[in-house]
């Protein structure tokens, strides 16, 4: 399978060989099905957009549109996708795999001393090391180093060098480091809260605690539709706790921290935030 032949003609070929294949666009996004979606305006989280569930005409775009049905990848609603597609891409998760994607020579020489040797591709900067086995998909676990497994997706290149490896516990490990950053939303949380007496219209302080406590819960038990619980976890907080102003950046940092534990980034993070206050109309 070529990575250079005409990007349906890849899509197929991956398709074939079991592999769930997707069209790209310049900046190696995924395209947008509706409006909601186009230029990322969803923030690239599947079946999701600011006002809820994605009405996007199936399949959705990200790594969700992966799909190993021949008949979806050449159906016309993908048509034009097709047509502006300048590169291809699989989701490792629904095949089987993990890609250890190498940014730097640094994180190249790292993984040679580190990780066992696997099928190898090579990128315009790095490498990609390609294990069998699935993991959550993790960003910036190292320097140059992020891991797409589950719900991501990665560039096709063509299939590389070497025989592929069971995936390692080192692998493994590296999304159990936690996050080393996390993000709070732009916008201020101070919401007027409107009452009488300026007193948290919650009764106390406990209330919001145990709100915060079982949002986190939620988030971290999720199985399954991580983006989606994490969208919809934030819109009950908000619209149980957003506007009496006792919601802080603490209690955001827990929310965010808990999300990424799942394997979501930073940005996913302040994007369902955001739209989350948009759909409430914050």
């Amino acid at each position: 399978m070529s990575a250079t032949t005409y990007p349906l003609d890849t899509a197929l070929n991956l398709a074939g060989a079991g592999v769930p294949a997707l069209p790209l666009r310049h900046g190696k996004r995924p395209f947008g099905n509706c409006p909601a979606c186009v230029k990322s305006a969803c923030g690239d989280r599947p079946h999701m957009n600011a006002a809820g569930p994605c009405r996007c005409p199936q399949p959705c775009h990200g790594w969700a549109a992966a799909t190993t049905d021949a008949a979806v990848l050449t159906s016309p609603a993908w048509a034009g996708a097709w047509r502006q597609a300048v590169a291809v891409a699989y989701h490792p998760g629904g095949a089987g795999l993990t890609v250890v994607d190498l940014d730097n020579a640094d994180a190249v020489a790292w993984a040679r001393e580190h990780l066992p040797a696997t099928q190898t591709v090579g990128t315009t900067r790095g490498e990609h090391w390609i294990y069998r086995g699935t993991m959550r998909s993790v960003n910036g676990v190292r320097d140059g180093v992020d891991i797409k497994s589950t719900m991501s997706y990665a560039r096709w290149l063509g299939p590389g060098a070497g025989t592929m490896s069971p995936l390692p516990d080192a692998a493994r490990a590296l999304a159990v480091k936690k996050p080393s950053t996390v993000r709070p939303a732009p916008q201020s949380l101070a919401v007027p809260a409107g009452s009488k007496n300026g007193e948290c219209r919650h009764r106390t302080p406990a209330y919001l605690d145990r709100g915060i406590a079982m949002a986190e819960q939620r988030i971290t038990e999720a199985r399954s539709a991580v983006h989606a619980t994490v969208y919809r976890t934030f819109l009950a907080v908000l619209s149980t706790h957003g506007r009496c102003g006792c919601l802080t950046d603490a209690h955001v940092a827990r929310l965010f921290t808990a999300a990424q534990s799942k394997g979501e980034t930073a940005r996913h993070c302040t994007d369902a935030w955001t739209n989350a206050r948009t759909a409430l109309g914050m």
